[in-house]
């Protein structure tokens, strides 16, 4: 309107002043347009209107020249955001080289600091980057996603969006991790689960960082339940019985190698120890942490009415006093002791025949729905070892003291009577089978495998171990008639003490120096 007027009246004085109020006005709304670029892209359009008008009505002025070049510096800026849009939509985020929408971007707030439109945009390609990585987590590809993370990182590293996918994608790795331990760990208790959790371990190692003690725990369950079952070396347990009470207490020994039987040359040995062979057990083995008890084998006669060797022949072996000698006496039992009186519960239970002890763990088997039965020799002489391969369990020479029920130069009958061969300078303070758990255990945690009482085991006897099996388990010929016996006793030599010592004895026999001990498989 003023233009307008200012053609009409070009001297009206008061004309030319609305004129000058009028583009004044209009260069502040062009300040606030180019201010406004800050928050609003959208000011752009307003801006270049203003700038137009004044280019054109003030080319000379200063103030204006100031303007306009503010204006060109936006409509440049805003270019170049224009260009990062489209390269953002059509090629997207490398993690190589120059993105080309990052470089548009900062070109623009090269020109303006503050736009809004090119800080958006850089916004922009950080989030693209940041969708890369989360799709690569999905993947479960953790070190692509930590490219593309420490990639966008470079965006805005002012910013915190980064770091919070850092956060997000830990959390979510984690959240993985826990899944697959617990699914790993579940499938452990089921049958054959053990291919399932090397399965679960297997997807835990492509994902897990370095150390992970979720894949430790897990590497380490799935080589117990290998070895072990649901068991753990060491552990003790009993188990209920069916008909009341509970079973032996059992611990679980490790699995491992020995080489059994004795070198040439060891003093004492025979041909029937050899030849030394290398024997490997791949799985653990629950073993009663003593020599079954009067108590316990009571149970059983209790529950089955069993009738033993001994009470069907009305006779067994015990130690005479008078003549120093085992004789045999009638009335003599399981329930009886070493020289044929009532012995306590906590006695091992000898006058036992190979027959009677193969019963008794066929009674627990029904009795707890666990295979129960007698160790076969390698695993007697394993157990007894509990990882030497000396003469003797503790080495050679006389025993440490208190380890065990040994024939001792020290020990003395209740009569007087001493051993013509013991071993020197030893005494135990028994003269008979002592109380189960009387003496230290050895490694293993076993009681009494190397004395106290002799043991039965489940082999047939052979005079050699030449095509004796190599995997542990027992040498059995269908119909065979004499076992073997294993560990010394308290009336054994010390020769007879040795760890590969070994005594074929018809499975009827029952006398006061042999007892058993069951295990357990898991």
């Amino acid at each position: 309107m003023y233009l307008a007027l200012a053609e009409l009246f070009p001297d009206d004085e008061e004309v030319a002043a609305g004129l000058d109020q009028a583009l004044d006005a209009l260069a502040a709304r062009l300040d606030g347009s180019l201010q406004a670029l800050d928050h609003d892209p959208s000011a752009l359009g307003p801006a270049q209107q203003a700038g137009a008008v004044l280019d054109e009505l003030r080319p000379d002025d200063e103030g204006t020249r100031a303007l306009l070049e503010r204006l060109e510096q936006a409509r440049r800026s805003h270019h170049q955001s224009a260009l990062g849009e489209r390269a953002l939509a059509n090629g997207g985020v490398s993690l190589e080289g120059e993105i080309p929408a990052e470089a548009h971007f900062r070109e623009a707030l090269e020109l303006r600091a503050q736009d809004a439109r090119a800080l958006q945009g850089l916004a922009a390609v950080e989030s693209a980057l940041i969708r890369q990585a989360e799709q690569a987590a999905d993947d479960d590809d953790y070190p692509l996603a930590r490219r593309w993370l420490d990639r966008a990182a470079r965006v805005r590293p002012e910013a915190s969006a980064v770091e919070d996918a850092r956060q997000r994608l830990v959390a979510g790795r984690s959240a993985k991790i826990r899944a697959l331990r617990a699914s790993g760990i579940a499938a452990l208790s089921e049958p054959d689960g053990i291919a399932e959790a090397q399965r679960q371990l297997e997807a835990m190692l492509r994902i897990a960082p370095p150390g992970e003690p979720a894949a430790t725990e897990l590497r380490e369950r799935i080589e117990l339940a290998t070895h072990y079952g649901l068991f753990r070396p060491g552990q003790a347990f009993t188990e209920a019985l069916s008909s009341g009470g509970r079973g032996p207490e059992m611990v679980v020994i490790p699995h491992g190698a020995f080489r059994m039987g004795a070198p040439v040359g060891e003093p004492g040995s025979t041909d029937a120890e050899r030849p030394v062979r290398e024997v490997r057990f791949d799985r653990g083995l629950a073993v009663s942490r003593t020599e079954v008890t009067v108590g316990e084998f009571r149970r059983f006669i209790s529950a089955t009415g069993y009738r033993t060797r001994a009470v069907r022949r009305g006779y067994s072996v015990v130690y005479d006093e008078r003549s120093g000698n085992m004789v045999r006496r009638s009335g003599v039992d399981w329930s009886s002791d070493y020289v044929g009186e009532p012995a306590d519960d906590d006695q091992p239970v000898i006058h036992v025949s190979a027959q009677d002890a193969v019963a008794y763990a066929e009674w627990l088997a029904e009795q707890t729905g666990r295979n129960y039965r007698l160790p076969s020799e390698a695993e007697f002489e394993y157990m007894l070892r509990a990882g030497s391969q000396s003469p003797y369990p503790w080495g050679e020479g006389a025993p440490p003291a208190g380890s065990g029920n040994f024939t001792g130069g020290g020990d003395r009958s209740p009569g007087g009577r001493e051993w013509r061969n013991a071993f020197d300078g030893y005494s135990d303070d028994a003269w008979g089978p002592a109380p189960v758990g009387s003496y230290a255990p050895n490694a293993f945690g076993l009681h009494d495998v190397a004395g106290n009482v002799s043991e039965w085991v489940a082999d047939c006897w052979h005079d050699s171990y030449r095509r004796a099996p190599a995997d542990g388990r027992a040498w059995i010929n269908p119909g065979c008639r004499d076992k073997v016996v294993r560990g010394g006793s308290w009336a054994n030599s010390p020769a007879q003490t040795r760890s590969a010592w070994r005594l074929g004895s018809p499975s009827t026999t029952t006398n006061a120096r042999v007892g058993f001990r069951v295990v357990r498989e898991i």
